[in-house]
């Protein structure tokens, strides 16, 4: 299990069975159903994070707090646990972890959070818990916010992947373990 780290005012709490209440607010909320997509009734939403939460399947999912208060969700995963991804992908390079994340609370949106909470999480969980050299994230092409947030935290463009099932391709973005010393 994956220890909780502390960088007032963010910070990084595991996610629990309480917090799918929350999860299903945000999940619903126009601003994050438009790029992550998955609003949907609460059973829904609950039987996908309860395996996450219960490690049954290889996603680490957390919360991001600001102080106390919790304003998004962020998880991390290797990329070959997940192979038919991986190949998609087809990264090479080392192992790798993925990266997803979104800010739930609609005040705390563009307030420029989003960079400094990846680059807390990267430090203290992706690249201090997991075998992994690179981290990559996969944002819409057309999500340019998203992609502003991610080049300010240090990620680089690597290519466009169409998924299958995917409406649109990912513009897959990386960063190495060094580019964060």
């Amino acid at each position: 299990m994956f220890p909780e780290y502390h960088f007032p005012p963010l910070d990084f709490r595991r996610l629990t069975r309480d917090d799918l209440p929350l999860m299903h607010r945000w999940l619903n909320t126009p601003h994050v159903d438009q790029w992550y997509g998955e609003g949907g009734d609460f059973e829904a939403i609950a039987a996908k994070y309860i395996p996450y939460i219960e490690g049954d399947k290889p996603t680490h999912p957390y919360l991001i707090l600001y102080g106390d208060t919790p304003i998004g969700y962020i998880q991390t995963y290797r990329i070959d646990d997940y192979p038919h991804y991986a190949q998609q992908l087809a990264l090479g390079d080392g192992p790798a972890a993925g990266l997803d994340l979104f800010i739930g609370e609609g005040a705390f949106v563009h307030q420029g959070l989003g960079p400094l909470a990846i680059r807390a999480f990267l430090r203290t969980v992706v690249f201090a818990l997991l075998p992994v050299t690179r981290c990559v994230i996969g944002p819409a092409v057309a999500n340019f916010s998203a992609i502003r947030a991610y080049e300010k935290a240090g990620f680089r463009y690597l290519k466009a992947v169409q998924l299958p099932n995917e409406p649109s391709p990912e513009y897959i973005m990386v960063i190495d373990r060094a580019d964060l010393d």
